[in-house]
This record gives structure tokens, C-alpha cells and sequence, in this order.
């Protein structure tokens, strides 16, 4: 399965293009086991009649009628310096794992294995996460609101294991020698590019983030306007109605606030989460390929000088 997904990359993935697939398997006890998975053929908009899931149908009653496991676990997605945490992952991520409990989705991270250790996370998202997604209540006020405040909720990361058979060694030993034999300043300059291009990235998501702070302040400040607009209308009513009394008037008849004074529109709140989910995806990458290249980088370094 981990042979397929790379060979889908290298072979439809260009750059940033995500490449997609369905994951077959079955459950063992309390563990899920992938035993196969086939890709999502690329089409473009000229290919308006076809349909996924029927493609979907037709490879499984394939699989089936060959005896190869055929039940649907989940999906695989490709990313492009981590950049996996969007909404469209999300409600497919939800609409798996409210159809299929067990489902995950794998996410393979080309420019990680390039380096050469093999890049491949599971995730689910945690049971609250599913109930709010179920409610579609994604406003401040929602009950359950408290997962907005704990980004980590978002997805929670399974641990992923694979057998190494000897086709995975040899592969992961290809990938160890293209990076073997570099000189300091090759190396400096493919360290300080990806480095350069995942912390534009994060820069990104940063102003992404500082742009819903301010629109949220924003809806603060018209809520707060708006009830200091409720509690004088709701003064001079009450003034009006004593003076209408006062002259053996009767009083004014009630009308219903919330007609006269509409409230604001509140920003949808699951934006921000999968935005700060995005930036914390971002932080740790760049954590790991320091750790993981600056070694790589100080041995290219000390060659340079034993040469020299």
C-alpha cells in the first residue's frame, strides 16, 4: 500500500498537485489493518459525466469478484508542505467516518520522504469534533465551543505502522543515497529553500489568522454597540410609558426587541480552527526537518573542510 501511494505521486503529482485514493482493508480486533487502495483516476473539466462514486463501486465489485479485500477503511491524500488542513479535508474526513466508524485518512508528505525517511501519518477526528460537524453550529455560541479552544481537537494523529518487506527497504535505501554524497553549499541552499518556503507559509496562515481576529473583534465591538442601542431604547420606553401614565394615557404596547434591533452576523468560528490547526501543522514540520537536516548539514559542512 505505502509502494502505491508513492508510485501515485510520482506518477500524477506534479508540485503542488494533490493526489488522492480509496484505502481497502478490514478490522482485526481492536486494530485496522490496509491491506490495499487504488488511486482516484485525474480528470479534468471537460469530464463532466464522471462520477467517483460509481468508479468507486465498480473497483470494489472488481476487487471482490478476484478475492482481493475489498472493503472501504478510509482515504489517502497527498501533501504539499503540510498544507492538509482545509475544509474540504475535513468534510470529507466526516462524511468517511460517519458512514464507516473505523475509517482514517492517510497523509503522505512527498517532500519529507525525499529526505529520506517515509512520511506517512493517520488521522481521525475526535468524537466532539464529529458532533459539532454533525450540527453544522459552527457560531461562538455553539455548546460546544470548547473545542475551538483546543486545536489539537481537530484531528488526533493514530499511530500508523508498516511492515518493512524488502521492497520498502530497498526503496527507502534509494531515497538514503540520492542524499549521501552533497556538498555544504548544495545542501545549505535545499535546506534554506524549504526552510524559506514553509516559513512563507506559515507567514501566510499567520496574516490568515490576524485577518479573522480582526473581524471578530469587529462583531464584539457591534454586539456590544448594539446592547448599549437595546438598553436605551428599552430606557426611553420606560420614561415614555411613566409620562403616558402620568396623563392617564395607557401605555405602549410591547414589541419585540430583537425585530428592532437585529443582531450581527457572528464569523464562522471553524475557519480559525482549521486555520490555527494549519499553523500548528506548520510548526512542527519545521521542528522535525531542523532537527532531522541539521545534522545533515553539519556532516556536509565537516566534509567540506576535511577536503579543503
Amino acid at each position: 500500500v505505502v509502494l502505491k501511494i508513492i508510485k501515485h505521486y510520482q506518477e500524477e503529482g506534479q508540485g503542488n498537485e494533490v493526489v488522492q485514493g480509496v484505502l481497502l482493508g478490514l478490522v482485526v480486533d481492536d486494530r485496522l489493518e490496509i491491506t490495499n487502495c487504488f488511486p482516484f483516476p485525474q480528470h479534468t473539466e471537460d469530464d463532466a459525466d464522471f462520477d467517483e462514486v460509481q468508479y468507486q463501486m465498480e473497483m470494489m465489485r472488481s476487487l471482490r469478484h478476484v478475492n482481493i479485500d475489498h472493503l472501504h477503511v478510509g482515504w489517502y491524500q497527498s501533501t504539499y508542505y503540510g498544507s492538509f488542513v482545509t475544509r474540504a479535508l475535513l468534510d470529507s474526513q466526516f462524511s468517511y467516518q460517519h458512514a464507516i466508524e473505523e475509517s482514517v485518512v492517510l497523509i503522505y508528505d512527498p517532500i519529507k520522504t525525499a529526505q529520506g525517511s517515509l512520511s506517512l501519518k493517520a488521522y481521525r477526528l475526535t468524537p466532539k469534533l464529529m458532533e459539532v460537524c454533525k450540527e453544522k453550529d459552527f457560531s461562538p455560541e455553539a455548546k460546544d465551543r470548547d473545542c475551538y479552544l483546543q486545536v489539537r481537537l481537530l484531528s488526533s494523529q493514530v499511530s500508523a505502522s508498516h511492515p518493512q518487506n524488502y521492497l520498502t527497504f530497498v526503496f527507502n535505501n534509494c531515497l538514503n543515497k540520492e542524499s549521501e554524497v552533497i556538498l555544504f553549499h548544495e545542501c545549505f541552499l535545499y535546506f534554506s529553500n524549504h526552510l524559506g518556503k514553509s516559513l512563507q507559509l506559515l507567514m501566510d496562515r499567520v496574516d490568515e489568522m490576524s485577518q479573522d481576529i480582526v473581524k471578530y473583534n469587529t462583531y464584539l465591538r457591534n454586539v456590544s454597540k448594539q446592547q448599549q442601542q437595546k438598553h436605551q431604547y428599552q430606557q426611553r420606553r420606560q420614561q415614555e410609558n411613566i409620562q403616558r401614565q402620568s396623563r392617564g394615557e395607557a401605555p405602549l404596547p410591547e414589541e419585540d426587541i430583537n425585530k428592532l434591533f437585529k443582531p450581527p452576523q457572528p464569523p464562522p468560528r471553524m475557519e480559525s480552527l482549521l486555520i490555527a490547526s494549519q499553523i500548528n501543522t506548520y510548526c512542527q514540520n519545521i521542528k522535525e526537518f531542523n532537527a532531522q537536516n541539521l545534522g545533515k548539514l553539519f556532516m556536509a559542512q565537516a566534509l567540506q573542510d576535511y577536503n579543503n
